[in-house]
C-alpha cells in the first residue's frame, strides 16, 4: 500500500475511487468467457502423428476441433483472483488418417469425441509496476477421461479394433495442448483487455486523471474490490496536486453488478486542477456579456463614485471582471452533492483607448447543487446555481448598497455562466471499465463524505472483438 508522508506523520493514502464486481456482475461474464475460451480451444493445431503397431503404419493429420459443448463456471478465487472451471464436458475433433495393412491401403476421415473433458484454470491478479490491474500468472490443470473415435471408409469397421490405440495418443496430444491455450489466452489477450482500463491520461487540454492501483485487488468469494488512486493532475504542472484528506468511501452492498464509489477528494482534485489549468478564467472570458439592465443598474449604484472620480466617465460602458480566487471545493452530504465557488467582482468603467478604471471590488460567494450522473462509462455533472451572495471589500455601508445588485447577478450567471460550463463538463470523464463495458440501470447515493453508484453491466461487444480492435490500434468510439 502506498504511504504519504505529512506533517503529522506517514499514512496510508486513501483511495479516491473504489469499485466493487459483485458474484452478479461475475455471472453476466460467464457466458462471454465461456464463449471466449471456446474459440480458444477450437483454434488448437495439433501436429501429425506418425507411427506403426505391428503390420499396421499409419498417418493422422489435419486434426480440427468441430465442436465443443463446456459445461462451465466462473467465480472469485479468495486472496487469488477468478477460477474458471469445465466440469465433464466433450470436445468433437475430425481428422485424416492414411492405414497401410500388409498390401492394402486406406484412407478417410476419423470423426472423434473427447468425454470427461475437465478443466481447473485459476487467474492470478496483481498490481503491476504501473498500477494497472494485470493477470501475474495462471494455474491450469485438463484432463480428458476418456475418447472415442469413428472410422469411415473401405475398412472402417475393420479399423475399429485399432481406435483404442490411436485415440489413447491423440488424447495425450490433446491434453498437453489444452494448458497452453488457455495460458496465452489469459497472459497476452486478456491482458490485453485490461489495458485498455485508463491509468494515467488526459481528459481534456487542461487535466488528466490517475486511475493507478493502490494495492492488489482484494478478492473473497462475493466480490473483487479494487482501489484507485482517482486523482486528477494539471497538466502543465502534473506533480502539483492535493493530498487526499477524504474520507475513504465504503461500500457494502452486493445487489448490482457493479459498485462506483468516489470520494469527495476525486472531485476536489479536479476543481483544483482545473483552477490551476485556467479552465474557470477562459469560461468567464468565453462566457460574460454585460446585460443591458444590469449596466444600468451598475451606473446609477455607482453614480456617485464616477461623479467624485471624473464625470466624463459617464459617457463610457461599464464593465464586471469576475475572477475566480481560490479552487472550488466540493461537499458531498446524504442530502447531496454541493460544489462552493469563491470570486473576486470589480466594476471597471471602460474609457476607449485608456486603462480600465476601477469603481469597485467586491467578493461573490456561489454555492452549486451538483448532480452525478452516468452514462456508458462516463461519469458526468451538472451545476445547478442554489445559492449567491456579493459583499463590499471596502466596506459595510457598500456592502448594503450591493444587495439590489444581486438577483441581476445572479440571474446574469444562471443565463450566461452556468450554462456554458455545464456544456463543457456533459461529456464527462471515463471511469475505469475495459472497452466495451458499459454501466445501465445506474443508480447514486449520496453518502457523508462520498457517493456510490451501483449499477448493471453491459457488454456492447464480445471478448474477442474487444481484444482484437485492441491489437489493430483501434480506440473505443462511444468513449
Amino acid at each position: 500500500m502506498l504511504l504519504k508522508r505529512t506533517l503529522f506523520g506517514v499514512f496510508a493514502e486513501p483511495p479516491g475511487c473504489k469499485i466493487r464486481i459483485t458474484n452478479r456482475g461475475l455471472e453476466m461474464l460467464k457466458a462471454e468467457t465461456k464463449k471466449f475460451v471456446e474459440e480458444e480451444l477450437s483454434n488448437i493445431t495439433m501436429p501429425e502423428m506418425r507411427g506403426k503397431e505391428g503390420r499396421f503404419q499409419y498417418t493422422i493429420k489435419d486434426v480440427k476441433i468441430t465442436e465443443l459443448n463446456l459445461t462451465s463456471d466462473l467465480r472469485f478465487q479468495p486472496d487469488v483472483g477468478l477460477l474458471f472451471e469445465v466440469q465433464n464436458s466433450s470436445i468433437t475433433l475430425n481428422f485424416q488418417r492414411r492405414i497401410l495393412y500388409w498390401l492394402f491401403y486406406d484412407e478417410g476421415a476419423i470423426n472423434a469425441s473427447a468425454e470427461g473433458v475437465n478443466i481447473f484454470t485459476v487467474l492470478h491478479l496483481i498490481k503491476d509496476k504501473d498500477g494497472r490491474l494485470k493477470i501475474s500468472n495462471v494455474t491450469c490443470d485438463a484432463f480428458i477421461t476418456k475418447m472415442r473415435a469413428r472410422f469411415s471408409g473401405t475398412l472402417g469397421r475393420v479399423y475399429d479394433f485399432i481406435g483404442t490405440f490411436l485415440t489413447t495418443g491423440m488424447r495425450f496430444v490433446l491434453n498437453k495442448q489444452i494448458c497452453p491455450a488457455l495460458n496465452h489466452a489469459a497472459l497476452v489477450l486478456i491482458n490485453q483487455l485490461l489495458e485498455t482500463i485508463p491509468v494515467r491520461t488526459e481528459v481534456d487540454s487542461y487535466v488528466g486523471i490517475d486511475y493507478s492501483l493502490l494495492n492488489d485487488p482484494v478478492v473473497t468469494e462475493t466480490s473483487l474490490d479494487m482501489d484507485f488512486r482517482g486523482m486528477f493532475y494539471d497538466l502543465k504542472n502534473e506533480n502539483e496536486t492535493l493530498v487526499n484528506y477524504a474520507v475513504n468511501p465504503v461500500v457494502r452492498e452486493y445487489d448490482r453488478m457493479i459498485y462506483l464509489s468516489l470520494s469527495e477528494y476525486f472531485f476536489d482534485s479536479g476543481l483544483f486542477s482545473y483552477f490551476k489549468g485556467g479552465l474557470q478564467k477562459q469560461l468567464l472570458l468565453d462566457s460574460f456579456q454585460m446585460p443591458k439592465d444590469l449596466e444600468m443598474l451598475l451606473r446609477t449604484t455607482y453614480l456617485g463614485t464616477i461623479m467624485m472620480l471624473n464625470p466624463a466617465l459617464m459617457e463610457h460602458p461599464l464593465s464586471l471582471e469576475l475572477e475566480v480566487t481560490s479552487p472550488p471545493r466540493s461537499t458531498i452530504k446524504t442530502s447531496g452533492a454541493s460544489v462552493a465557488v469563491n470570486c473576486n467582482v470589480k466594476v471597471l468603467v471602460l474609457p476607449p483607448g485608456k486603462p480600465a478604471v476601477q469603481l469597485s471590488s467586491m467578493t461573490m460567494e456561489g454555492k452549486f447543487n451538483a448532480k452525478v450522473s452516468m452514462k456508458g462509462k462516463r461519469l458526468a455533472i451538472h451545476l445547478d446555481l442554489r445559492r449567491f451572495k456579493i459583499f463590499s471589500n471596502q466596506s459595510a455601508l457598500e456592502s448594503l448598497a450591493l444587495i439590489p445588485l444581486q438577483g441581476p447577478l445572479k440571474t446574469m450567471l444562471q443565463i450566461s455562466v452556468v450554462p456554458l460550463i455545464n456544456n463543457y463538463i456533459k461529456r464527462g470523464v471515463q471511469i475505469p471499465l475495459p472497452d466495451g463495458i458499459d454501466f445501465i440501470e445506474e443508480v447514486v447515493e449520496y453518502h457523508n463524505g462520498y457517493i456510490i453508484v451501483g449499477a448493471n453491466l453491459h457488454f456492447r461487444t464480445g471478448l474477442r472483438e474487444i481484444i482484437e480492435r485492441k491489437l489493430s490500434g483501434e480506440t473505443d468510439n462511444s468513449i
